[in-house]
C-alpha cells in the first residue's frame, strides 16, 4: 500500500475513531471470548465447587435478599394483591442481575489497564477489546442469575412471560452504558489513580437508588422524578416487565435511556483512544 493512502488512512482514524470500534471487536472477538472465559474460569480456580459458585451465589443472594425484605421487612411489590413473598424475592433479585453487571464492570474499569502493564508496553495488543471483555465476563455471571430467576418463576406460576423476547432488547443500554463508563474509567484510572475509591462508593450509592428494593410509585412524586433520571431505573423496569410480569416495556423512556446510553459509550469510546497514546509513559 502506498505511503500516502496509509497516511490517509490513519488521518481518517485519528478525525473518526468510531471508524474502526466496530471492525476491531469483528477482528478480536476470538480474543475477546478468551480473556472473558480466562477471567470467569480464574474467578473460580483452586476452588473445590469452581464454576458451579456462578450458580450458589445467585442462590444465596435470591435467599438472602427474599429473607430479609419479604419476611423481616415485610415488604411487598404492590403489582397484584396476592403476590407472594416468593414473587416479591424473585422481582428485586431481577433488579440485582442488572445492578450487578453495571457494578462489575464498572467496579473493575479503573484498573483495567493499570492491572495489565505488559499489554501496554511489551506487546501490540487491542487495548479497547479489555472493558469489552469485562463486560462479557459480567454478562456471563449475570446469565447465571437470569437462568436461575427464570426456572424460579416457571416453578412458581407455571408460566412464561408473553414479552419475554424483548428482554435482549432491554439489555441494550444497559451493555451500551457500562461499556462507555468502563472506557472512561479505564483510561482515567491509568492517570488519577484514586478514582477507583469515589467510583466503589458510587456504586454502593446505586444499589439503594436504583429502584431495586422498592417500586417508584412508593416514593413521593418529586423523588420518583429525580430517581428515575438514574438510566439503570429504566433498565431494571423494562427488564422485570418483559421478562417477568408479561407487560410492554416503556418505550419513551427506553429510547431516552438508549439515546443516553449510546451517547456515553461514544464518548468513552472517544476518550479512550484519545489517551491510549499517553498510557506506555504513565505506566
Amino acid at each position: 500500500m502506498p505511503a500516502s493512502a496509509t497516511s490517509e488512512g490513519s488521518s481518517a482514524t485519528r478525525r473518526f475513531p468510531y471508524a474502526s470500534m466496530f471492525s476491531v471487536f469483528v477482528r478480536q472477538r476470538v480474543l475477546i471470548g478468551q480473556i472473558g472465559k480466562r477471567d470467569v474460569v480464574a474467578r473460580y480456580k483452586g476452588s473445590y465447587l469452581g464454576i458451579l459458585w456462578s450458580l450458589i451465589t445467585p442462590l444465596m443472594m435470591l435467599a438472602v435478599y427474599g429473607f430479609v425484605f419479604s419476611v423481616i421487612f415485610k415488604s411487598t411489590w404492590g403489582t397484584s394483591t396476592d403476590q407472594s413473598k416468593l414473587d416479591f424475592a424473585l422481582t428485586l433479585f431481577c433488579g440485582l442481575i442488572v445492578y450487578n453487571v453495571f457494578a462489575e464492570v464498572v467496579s473493575r474499569a479503573p484498573t483495567l489497564i493499570t492491572g495489565n502493564p505488559s499489554y501496554v508496553k511489551k506487546v501490540r495488543f487491542p487495548l479497547e477489546i479489555l472493558p469489552v471483555a469485562a463486560l462479557y465476563t459480567a454478562l456471563v455471571n449475570g446469565g447465571f442469575g437470569l437462568a436461575i430467576l427464570l426456572v424460579a418463576w416457571v416453578a412458581v406460576h407455571h408460566s412464561i412471560s408473553s414479552t419475554i423476547w424483548l428482554a435482549p432488547l432491554m439489555l441494550l443500554p444497559l451493555c451500551l452504558f457500562s461499556l462507555g463508563l468502563a472506557w472512561l474509567l479505564s483510561s482515567l484510572g491509568v492517570f488519577i489513580r484514586d478514582i477507583a475509591h469515589p467510583v466503589g462508593v458510587l456504586v454502593q450509592v446505586l444499589l439503594f437508588m436504583s429502584a431495586i428494593f422498592y417500586p417508584l410509585a412508593a416514593l413521593p412524586a418529586s423523588y420518583a422524578r429525580l430517581i428515575k433520571l438514574n438510566p439503570l431505573v429504566t433498565m431494571i423496569d423494562n427488564l422485570r416487565r418483559t421478562l417477568i410480569w408479561s407487560l410492554q416495556p416503556d418505550w419513551k423512556w427506553w429510547a431516552i435511556t438508549m439515546a443516553g446510553s449510546l451517547a456515553v459509550m461514544l464518548f468513552g469510546y472517544y476518550w479512550f483512544v484519545r489517551s491510549r497514546k499517553a498510557f506506555a509513559d504513565v505506566i
